[in-house]
């Protein structure tokens, strides 16, 4: 059984009211509404850490020696498909 735990927060009067009528209207108490919602927003922001950590690793431009190596195999293909046709 996982443990909780209190606290108190403050928000604006008006989403306090969203809030507790999707609570009532999802049949769930008020906390675990927010748990729900906090669960969400954290799982959603280790999503996008893991898309940018992804971007990051194949935003890498290559190193002198690949970008040599790359225009070589694309002169040796140019010439290749030349001879053949």
């Amino acid at each position: 059984m996982a443990t909780t735990v209190k606290t108190a927060i403050s928000i604006q009067k008006s989403l306090f009211e969203q809030a507790e009528s999707l609570a009532q209207e999802l049949n769930v108490s008020r906390s675990e509404l927010f748990g729900l919602a906090i669960e969400s927003f954290v799982k959603n922001r280790q999503n996008q850490m893991l898309l940018q950590e992804i971007n990051k690793a194949y935003s890498d431009e290559p190193d002198t020696n690949d970008k040599v190596r790359l225009s070589k195999m694309r002169k040796h293909h140019r010439k290749v498909v030349r001879d053949k046709w």
